[in-house]
This record gives structure tokens, C-alpha cells and sequence, in this order.
């Protein structure tokens, strides 16, 4: 195996071990799974109170279809809500409600804990 191919599969092995650390750390203790806290983080980092769809899937990654699935579990829980921008009716915007942002708070320190951890990234 070329040297290239081997770094590739360890940084594979790596991004699997963490990631599925941080969903079972999420869900055990928050109730919300990566694709979830990934969202909001992303909207918390943005710190414009309402994030335009377009961009936020721009700087996320997940695709559109599970960026979509993501806000509809998110708004279905209250943590988030989607508005049409007045401007252009294709556009939409998030924004994060008071609960998303408890939540958010509550599972910061996890998700941080997690990438301190053990791991060597």
C-alpha cells in the first residue's frame, strides 16, 4: 500500500472514531446528535442572528437533503426557526431560539471534552 493511501485511511480511521464518539457523547447526555450540534454551532459561529440557508449549507458539511433534515428536527424541537427573507422570497433564514441556545451551551463543554480527549487529531 502506497504511503499516500495509508495516511488517507488513518485519517478516515480518525474522522469514524470521533465522530461516532461525539454522537454517543451527544445523545447519551444532550439528546441531540452530531448533524444537530454541528447546526447550531455553525449558526452560534456565524453571530448574525439569522443565518441564510444557502450559506449555512455553503459552510457545513452535510449535504442539502441532510442539512434540510437537520433544521426540520431542530425546529421541530424548538431550537431553531426558519424565516422567507422579505428581500427574496427563495431565500430562507435560521435563526436559533432561546432553547437552541441552552442547549447549545449545555453541549458545548461535551463536544469539546470529546475532541480534548484521547485523541490525537
Amino acid at each position: 500500500m502506497s504511503p499516500l493511501v495509508a495516511e488517507w485511511r488513518q485519517l478516515l480511521d480518525r474522522h469514524a472514531a470521533v465522530s461516532c464518539a461525539l454522537e454517543k457523547a451527544l445523545q447519551d447526555r444532550h439528546g441531540i446528535g452530531l448533524s444537530e450540534f454541528e447546526t447550531l454551532d455553525r449558526v452560534v459561529d456565524a453571530n448574525c442572528g439569522k443565518y441564510r440557508m444557502a450559506d449555512l449549507a455553503g459552510d457545513i458539511h452535510l449535504s442539502q437533503s441532510a442539512l434540510s433534515r437537520a433544521i426540520t428536527r431542530l425546529e421541530k424541537d424548538g431550537l431553531v426557526e426558519r424565516s422567507a427573507c422579505e428581500e427574496d422570497r427563495r431565500s430562507v433564514f435560521v435563526c436559533l431560539t432561546d432553547a437552541g441556545r441552552r442547549l447549545y451551551d449545555e453541549a458545548l463543554p461535551t463536544h469539546r471534552a470529546v475532541l480534548e480527549g484521547s485523541w490525537d487529531i
